[in-house]
């Protein structure tokens, strides 16, 4: 899935006056995309042999692979077309969401968490929690995960469906059963290893559907200084910076101060994303060893600094060229920001590359949620509560089966979401409510050595319906103002993190820490066998230290703030 986007006001669905032009050459495109990716399913389908091979792929790709894989299961459809949307309503405050949302918490996660992910051995997140608290913290999570990856892989459903049939004319449960038949197809043949590298696949066709649009939209809205002035004149000077307008006390678009942005989304919300949500993890899991583990987010990390150009900038010209967009005077929504450029500026070839991308960025959201589902379920849920101790190729045909199940559920969950006026703020609310809770137990568990067994539940418990209430209860009922649904979602982590972290110390202060020796590899300072491989043959190479990588991307988000700190 992808960082916590805010949504543009309004329903998701696309204005009816999109319909793309579109000819049989660009069908010809999209028909030859779906070929290879089934292709690729039959071809991964030879390397599963184990079920180690078809949750994990066997512990055995390179890290190139498994770096793009992970960013390119979070350039989900819904974040281009979200992101998109920011940055017509909000501007340039889009950035956040990626040099202080994105990165220190991928560096994090691959410096500090994955030689305890790597190391112990685990298959999946909430196994992790299963050996540093109990059964109860490990089953509550993981139904907690599978419920919330359904619920997500539904939503790239619909916004897909959406966008089809206003690009394109077909009926939504049309797209909805073709999309579901695809990723059901390889992912149920070929595992994990088959939507990994149909992942590495989606990443160049969604770069090669983004780029023309960008290099395009800045032509015809001037360059970049007259994107920027035009803008500045319609919108403020606010609207072209990162920072305008977030001091404590002063109102912005966005409904979020400096503090809250730091807090809310730099560190609960960023952090809790990309650090807990195994949809992400899962592809780090499958490299060949712990060095190509770590620096699986830490490769993703480069590309994640430079994408925020390539869907802000068509929201940021889409607000030029529509300066009442979002508004019934335009007939646009934020959301239509992508697809009204794509109707505008591209050609037919072109055109269908375009449609493609962005039909490969919503199959690769969903297929990260249903590869991470059936193997939570599988080996979290099946195998250690309900079916233990059978022949290892009885939990492979289950892993399909219930893949099978978990598409059909997605499907169901689709049209659930078309309930919603806005899926852009569903969708990041269901972060709020699922990723901040864990993250807090883990993040407890890890650097607090005292924390019990019991803590882990009780604390993610905590985390959860705090979250909830402050944005069912107090939020929308109308207890507490908050500007917007974005401010609320920021407010919602900060709550849940504190609560559970509340809960997991005063828990455990009255019950009792599970012995020293049961937590080796578990708590920062300890170590495990696995954390101490020896490095591969030629792991010794820069770009192959993980520190090195993880330091420089950070530096690198770092100097991105600087031109866009002052007004441009």
């Amino acid at each position: 899935m992808e960082t916590p986007t805010s949504g543009a006001s309004g329903a998701v669905n696309l204005a009816a006056g999109l319909r793309l032009p579109t000819n049989g050459l660009d069908y010809a495109i999209m028909a030859i995309y779906f070929v290879v990716v089934l292709g690729i399913g039959f071809a991964a389908r030879r390397s599963v042999k184990t079920s180690l091979d078809f949750f994990l792929s066997g512990r055995s790709l390179p890290a190139w692979i498994t770096g793009l894989a992970f960013i390119s299961a979070n350039l989900a459809a819904t974040e281009i077309l979200g992101m998109a949307a920011n940055s017509a309503q909000y501007g340039a405050y889009t950035v956040h969401w990626y040099w202080i949302g994105a990165i220190p918490a991928m560096v994090f996660l691959g410096l500090v968490m994955m030689p305890f992910y790597y190391g112990s051995k685990v298959r999946s997140v909430p196994e992790f929690l299963l050996l540093r608290f109990d059964k109860a913290a490990h089953l509550l999570s993981s139904i907690l995960f599978a419920f919330a990856a359904i619920l997500i892989a539904g939503v790239n459903l619909y916004a897909l469906a959406i966008v089809v049939q206003a690009l394109l004319g077909w009926p939504q449960w049309v797209a909805i059963v073709v999309a579901g038949f695809f990723v059901l197809a390889y992912i149920t043949l070929g595992g994990l290893s088959s939507a990994i590298y149909n992942e590495v696949l989606q990443f160049f066709v969604i770069l090669a559907a983004l780029i023309p649009i960008v290099v395009l939209g800045l032509k015809k809205a001037g360059g970049w200084n007259g994107l920027t002035d035009t803008l500045t004149k319609s919108h403020g000077h606010d609207f072209v910076t990162a920072w305008g307008g977030t001091g404590i006390g002063e109102a912005n678009p966005l409904g979020a101060n400096w503090l809250t942005i730091v807090l809310g989304l730099g560190f609960v919300l960023s952090f809790g994303y990309w650090t807990t949500n195994f949809a992400e993890v899962q592809r780090a899991l499958s490299a060949k060893n712990l060095s190509a583990a770590q620096r699986t987010p830490l490769i993703a990390a480069y590309p994640k600094i430079f994408i925020v150009f390539l869907v802000m900038i068509p929201g940021l010209v889409a607000a030029a060229l529509v300066p009442k967009i979002g508004t019934p005077a335009s007939g646009l929504q934020y959301n239509d920001a992508i697809p009204y450029l794509m109707q505008e500026l591209l050609p037919n070839g072109v055109l269908g590359i375009a449609v493609t991308g962005l039909l490969a960025a919503f199959m690769a959201g969903m297929a990260a949620n249903v590869s991470s589902f059936n193997t939570v379920f599988t080996n979290d849920i099946w195998a250690r509560y309900v079916v233990k101790n059978r022949e290892d190729a009885y939990y492979v045909r289950f892993g399909r089966l219930i893949t099978a199940l978990g598409v059909m559920a997605s499907i169901g969950t689709a049209f659930l979401a078309s309930s919603f006026s806005n899926i852009m703020a569903y969708l990041q609310t269901l972060f709020s409510f699922f990723n901040v809770p864990m993250f807090v137990v883990f993040i407890v568990g890890m650097f607090w050595k005292r924390a019990s067994g019991k803590s882990g539940f009780w604390g993610l418990l905590a985390g959860t319906v705090t979250a909830m209430v402050n944005y069912f209860v107090l939020y929308k009922q109308g207890i507490i103002s908050i500007p917007t649904d974005q401010g609320a979602n920021f407010v919602s982590a900060i709550a849940g993190f504190v609560a559970g972290a509340v809960v997991m110390v005063a828990v455990s202060l009255f019950t009792k820490p599970k012995p020293t020796e049961e937590l080796a590899g578990l708590v920062y300072g300890s170590r495990s066998p696995g954390m101490a491989e020896p490095p591969a043959a030629g792991d010794d190479a820069w770009y192959r230290k993980p520190a090195l990588l993880g330091w420089g991307a950070v530096i690198i988000a770092a100097a991105c703030y600087i031109p866009f700190s002052f007004s441009l």
